[in-house]
């Protein structure tokens, strides 16, 4: 990764859906070349997927952001079981108070206590600590 990739990713960042011929304009070059980048940072999964920031509260949706703590030697397997659940939208493993932070969407708070309470019961999980977000600032 050289320093045009590093400013694909982070106009990417600020704009998943700025056109190509944009940034290849800001960088200074062809709009092929721009796309071959993309697709090698995409293949080599420096960049894994593309997301809208959504205003939960405006959309009628609930959400938190949860943090995990696991038994160590069950990690893995935790994890392995949280992706198969559809409301986790994204599982980043951190340092500090938590091992995993979830974002998690439902349809209520109703919802999001229902899956708080499955990812509670999954075999290794030791303490969940959900956040609900009360709005999306940035």
């Amino acid at each position: 990764m050289d320093e045009k990739d590093e400013k694909i990713i982070s106009i990417l960042m600020k704009n998943a859906r700025i056109p190509k011929t944009k940034i290849a304009e800001e960088l200074n070059v062809t709009e092929t070349a721009i796309r071959k980048r993309i697709s090698k940072l995409e293949r080599s999964k420096v960049i894994l997927g593309y997301k809208a920031v959504i205003n939960y509260k405006t959309a009628g949706l609930s959400a938190s952001l949860t943090g995990v703590d696991v038994e160590p030697d069950r990690l893995w397997e935790v994890i392995g079981k949280l992706k198969d659940i559809e409301e986790i939208k994204s599982i980043y493993l951190t340092t500090g108070d938590h091992m995993l932070m979830l974002e998690i969407v439902g349809k209520s708070v109703d919802e999001l206590s229902e899956i708080h309470e499955r990812i509670s019961k999954l075999e290794g999980v030791k303490r969940i600590c959900p956040a609900v977000i009360l709005e999306v600032l940035k």
